[in-house]
């Protein structure tokens, strides 16, 4: 089964950048579309970004557009959320999650996700 790792998380002033990669250790990852995914205190996980397979196609939710890009290199089989104008309402763990077929970027949707990896965004 596809074991998805999260990396990048940490604590960052607000307006500041921060970027998390994603990576599946043994698997290929161009086989699934990926995604960005986030747990804020108090609310239900939300799609963020998601990327389609050959990476042609993101959809992103309106609350990160023009800030959050999601990328893959699927030479080095990794998947990035590069974060800018970080805000503390984007303070959460952040996931990661793989499915097969690219589509809606809810939570629903995706197959295969990671442990998380926690963002405080905070002066």
């Amino acid at each position: 089964q596809l074991h998805v790792v999260e990396s990048g998380g940490g604590l960052v002033q607000p307006g500041g950048s921060l970027t998390l990669s994603c990576a599946a250790p043994g698997f290929t990852l161009d086989l699934y579309a990926m995604g960005w995914f986030r747990r804020t205190p108090g609310k239900e996980r939300e799609g963020l970004v998601c990327i389609s397979r050959d990476g042609t196609s993101t959809n992103s939710t309106k609350s990160v557009k023009g800030r959050f890009t999601i990328s893959r290199d699927n030479a080095k089989n990794t998947v990035s959320l590069q974060m800018n104008s970080l805000k503390p309402e984007d303070t959460g763990i952040y996931y990661c999650a793989a499915v097969q077929e690219f589509g809606q970027c809810v939570s629903e949707q995706y197959e295969y996700w990671g442990q998380g990896t926690q963002v405080i965004v905070s002066s």
